[in-house]
């Protein structure tokens, strides 16, 4: 069985497949939770998960990572697992008093981390989820991020990065979405500073990965001014699925 502890709920794989009582209960003893869920899939542009709720009656928990806590429901919000030291990657590459726009802010996965862990002067937090959104506020609140400064050093929005992005100008863009990222350099690029640095996410098929993601970056780079694109790093988060890739090109641009 693979299983994921968020909390004090532990996800278990689709194999999963005890349904007894004892049994169950007997697993959430051994690890210490008050839920045992299976995500049976999560779907759409909001990253709506559906589960099944195969022990206990809570889905809501407090999850703790890399020194920042992380407040949400897994029936109403997803969990991005196997990206926690992506997340503290970026947090520590966050220069002083950097302007940051993370464009798929979700719960807060990567704004949290960089509230907590950088001295950024602020944060643009883009949520889609109503939900999220909500979450994403408690967050805040939860890691007194906005408490320790003389004003609000991250600010969350309610709405489509496509839309709101571009009314901001940062340094840093954060990309942490795949599958269709790709449709969203556009407004990146026309909200990143001259020398800013976007992390572009993408999942790629492995003979592509030195190619593809860098394109599509420098295509939209010189439709939007004519912009040239440095590639700082490729990092490689995890296996998507054979032969694919989820990776993040680190692209200055100039």
């Amino acid at each position: 069985m693979k299983w994921k502890k968020i909390g004090d709920i532990l996800i278990v794989d689709n194999k999963f497949s005890d349904d007894s009582e004892y049994g169950l209960e007997a697993i959430a003893l051994k690890h210490k939770v008050k839920s045992i869920i299976k995500i049976d899939k999560i779907e759409g542009k909001k990253r709506e998960p559906t589960i099944s709720l195969l022990y206990g009656q809570e889905t809501e928990t407090i999850h703790k990572e890399n020194g920042c806590l992380f407040n949400l429901d897994l029936s109403k919000v997803m969990w991005a697992k196997g990206n926690n030291n992506e997340r503290l990657r970026i947090a520590k590459l966050v220069q002083k008093d950097e302007l940051v726009l993370d464009m798929f802010a979700g719960i807060g996965y990567f704004s949290i981390p960089i509230g907590v862990h950088s001295q950024a002067k602020q944060i643009y937090s883009i949520e889609i989820n109503p939900n999220s959104f909500y979450f994403l506020k408690n967050n805040i609140e939860l890691n007194k991020i906005n408490k320790k400064a003389k004003y609000d050093r991250m600010i969350p929005i309610l709405g489509d990065c496509a839309i709101e992005a571009p009314k901001y100008s940062a340094d840093r863009i954060i990309m942490g979405y795949v599958k269709t990222t790709h449709k969203f350099l556009k407004p990146a690029m026309e909200c990143v500073r001259d020398g800013g640095i976007i992390h572009y996410h993408e999942t790629v098929p492995e003979k592509l990965i030195e190619s593809r993601p860098y394109e599509r970056v420098k295509k939209l780079a010189y439709e939007c001014g004519e912009r040239e694109v440095e590639v700082l790093n490729i990092q490689h988060i995890k296996k998507y699925s054979p032969g694919v890739d989820h990776i993040v090109l680190d692209a200055k641009i100039h």
